[in-house]
């Protein structure tokens, strides 16, 4: 199955941009006649004939659409401190885009050694693993965004804060605070945690202390694990029937034998690096 990202796709045909034919065309050798899927990010999964095999303006009809492709019954957000490095942040992206997540936050706090981004940069990473991973969602990627001001977002759900800070009062384990079809927002900080001070105002906002376990975790590590950690409490990590089979993985992983349709996914393991902080 091949999978192409157009937010803009329109019924009954669409024309792919340039870079998209010339992959369609070029690389993958796709014909007239020969299908392939687009997703428009918003959960619309579009089963497509190519009508005109076209290099640089691949024209494609839309046979078959469907609405809301493996919605996830829960909402994450994951608001996270870019790392010195931005390859590691890069590397959270992609696995937590695979995992499922609905936004990503990138925090600016105390602590921060990376204090800007290259929002196209990193949109594109989240697009490369959407397509790589068959979702029908793409995440939102916010701007690089101050603590405080995340903190005072309103959401509707439960918010958690991951800090390494034993002597800031209790911290529950994470797995044991979740229950299935909850909206969850977690914070990971920096490279050198988040300052006390963030930490009581996070609290003082009514974010709950959590742990990830006894194991101290880099920073793009510990929003994977977190984000794991969600989808197993909803289900999402294991056997499911219907929509897209795969042949391994925690609810993504070989794509090459993946197809709409009804199916299995067999689980299997994910994973996620044990590089500590």
């Amino acid at each position: 199955m091949q999978l192409f990202y157009a937010p803009d796709i329109t019924a009954p045909e669409y024309t792919l941009n340039e870079e998209e034919s010339k992959h369609c065309i070029r690389v993958l050798r796709l014909a007239n006649g020969e299908r392939l899927h687009i997703t428009d990010g918003r959960g619309n999964m579009h089963l497509c004939e190519i009508i005109d095999a076209s290099p640089k303006r691949c024209r494609v009809r839309i046979i078959e659409t469907q609405h809301e492709f493996e919605r996830m019954p829960y909402k994450l957000v994951m608001a996270v401190a870019p790392t010195k490095n931005i390859e590691r942040f890069e590397w959270f992206l992609e696995k937590a885009t695979e995992v499922g997540v609905g936004e990503v936050i990138p925090l600016e706090c105390a602590r921060s050694e990376r204090r800007t981004i290259k929002h196209d940069r990193e949109e594109k990473v989240i697009t490369a693993a959407v397509k790589q991973s068959l979702k029908a969602y793409h995440p939102l990627l916010h701007e690089m965004t101050p603590f405080r001001k995340a903190v005072e977002m309103p959401f509707d759900g439960r918010r958690f804060i991951a800090h390494c800070d034993a002597s800031a009062g209790a911290r529950a384990y994470l797995p044991s605070q979740l229950a299935a079809g909850e909206n969850i927002m977690v914070f990971i900080g920096p490279e050198g945690d988040f300052s006390p001070e963030e930490i009581a105002f996070a609290v003082g906002h009514g974010i709950e202390p959590i742990t990830l376990g006894n194991q101290r975790l880099r920073t793009e590590t510990a929003g994977v694990v977190a984000a794991v950690m969600v989808a197993v409490a909803n289900g999402e990590c294991g056997t499911r029937n219907g929509g897209i089979s795969e042949d391994s993985g925690c609810g993504r992983g070989n794509v090459s034998n993946r197809k709409i349709g009804n199916g299995t996914e067999n689980g299997g393991g994910t994973e996620i690096g044990s590089e500590q902080k």
